[in-house]
C-alpha cells in the first residue's frame, strides 16, 4: 500500500513525487513509456527558470535522476484502469496496486490531422516528434503543420538540419509567442503558408508529398516529411466515471483538487489556462501538497 499513486511522469508528475517523498510519503510513479512526457520532445528549453538554454531530455533525465534518488519506486506500465474502493487500485499490465491516494499526471497526446495517407505514413514519413525524427530527414525538404509555439519550435530546429522547410498555418498569423516567431520569420529556409490546410498525403513505401489547400486552390508540396504539431488532446477516458471531466480534461482548479476526495490532477491533464513546463512543475507540487494534508486529516 502506498500513500500517493502517481500516474505519469512528466513534469507535473516527477515533481509531485518529489514533494511528496521529502513529506516522507511512500510513492509509486507510473509511467507506460518513458520520463519527461511532451517536455522530452522539446529541443530547447529556455523559459524555464535557473537555465538559459537545456534540451527537454536534459530536463527530464534530472527530474527523473532527482525522484528517483529521493526513493520514489518508478514503475514502467501502462495504467489500464483504476478502481476506487476504501482506497485505490491502480491496474497495469504488471499487476494491481494500492495506494491511499491518487495524483493524475497524465499529460496530453499531440492530435492528429485526420487526413487521408496520415495514418499510412505515420512512421514513414508522417511524424509527430520533430525532435526524435528529425535526423532521418537532414539535408531533405520536410513540411511542419501548425502554428503554435511547438510548431514554430519544431520549424527552427528542422530548419538547422534540413535544406528547406515548409510551415502550414491554418491562419492568417501565429498565436505563437513573439520571440519564436521572429526566429521562424528570420531563418531563410523556412518558407511560411499562411491560411493553408493539408487535404492529403502521398507516397509509395515513405512520403513524397503533401496536398495542401489554400484561397487559390490546391498545389502539391515535395516533401519527405510532415511534422504535425497542431496541438494536444487528453487521453482521459479511463478516468470517466472516477472523475468529473470537461472536454476531455480533468476538472480541477488551481489547487488540484477534482470532483472525489483523495483525486488530485496536475499538468496537462486537467483544466488550465496555460500548458507549460513551469505550471506543471507547480501543479505537480501543489498535489502533492494537498495529498498530504488530506492523509493527515
Amino acid at each position: 500500500m502506498f500513500d500517493v499513486a502517481i500516474i505519469g511522469a512528466g513534469p507535473a508528475g516527477m515533481s509531485a513525487a518529489i514533494y511528496a517523498r521529502r513529506a516522507g510519503l511512500s510513492v509509486a510513479v507510473f509511467e507506460g513509456e518513458m520520463c519527461g512526457g511532451q517536455m522530452i520532445l522539446t529541443p530547447d528549453v529556455e523559459n524555464y527558470p535557473g537555465f538559459t538554454h537545456i534540451s527537454g531530455a536534459e530536463l527530464s533525465f534530472s527530474m527523473s535522476e532527482q525522484m528517483k534518488s529521493l526513493g520514489a519506486k518508478l514503475i514502467e506500465s501502462r495504467v489500464q484502469a483504476v478502481k476506487a474502493n476504501e482506497h485505490y487500485t491502480v491496474c497495469t499490465s504488471d499487476g494491481d496496486f494500492e495506494s491511499k491516494t491518487l495524483i493524475i499526471a497524465n499529460g496530453a497526446k499531440r492530435k492528429r490531422l485526420g487526413i487521408a495517407g496520415e495514418e499510412k505514413f505515420s512512421g514513414r514519413g508522417v511524424s509527430y516528434c520533430a525532435v526524435c525524427d528529425g535526423m532521418f530527414f537532414k539535408g531533405k525538404t520536410v513540411c511542419v503543420v501548425g502554428g503554435g509555439n511547438t510548431a514554430l519550435e519544431d520549424a527552427v530546429y528542422l530548419a538547422g538540419i534540413c535544406e528547406k522547410v515548409y510551415l502550414i498555418h491554418r491562419r492568417d498569423e501565429f498565436r505563437a509567442k513573439g520571440m519564436l516567431v521572429e526566429k521562424v520569420k528570420a531563418a531563410e529556409n523556412i518558407e511560411i503558408l499562411y491560411s493553408a490546410v493539408p487535404t492529403e498525403i502521398f507516397g509509395d513505401s515513405r512520403v513524397k508529398s503533401l496536398r495542401v489547400k489554400d484561397a487559390s486552390g490546391e498545389r502539391d508540396i515535395e516533401t519527405s516529411a510532415v511534422f504535425v504539431a497542431i496541438g494536444l488532446v487528453p487521453e482521459n477516458g479511463i478516468f470517466e466515471g472516477l472523475v468529473s471531466l470537461a472536454d476531455g480534461y480533468i476538472l480541477a482548479s488551481d489547487d488540484t483538487h477534482t470532483s472525489r476526495e483523495g483525486v488530485f490532477a496536475a499538468g496537462d491533464t486537467r483544466t488550465k489556462s496555460l500548458r507549460q513546463i513551469i505550471t506543471a512543475a507547480a501543479d505537480g507540487a501543489t498535489a502533492a501538497t494537498e495529498a498530504e494534508k488530506y492523509l493527515h486529516g
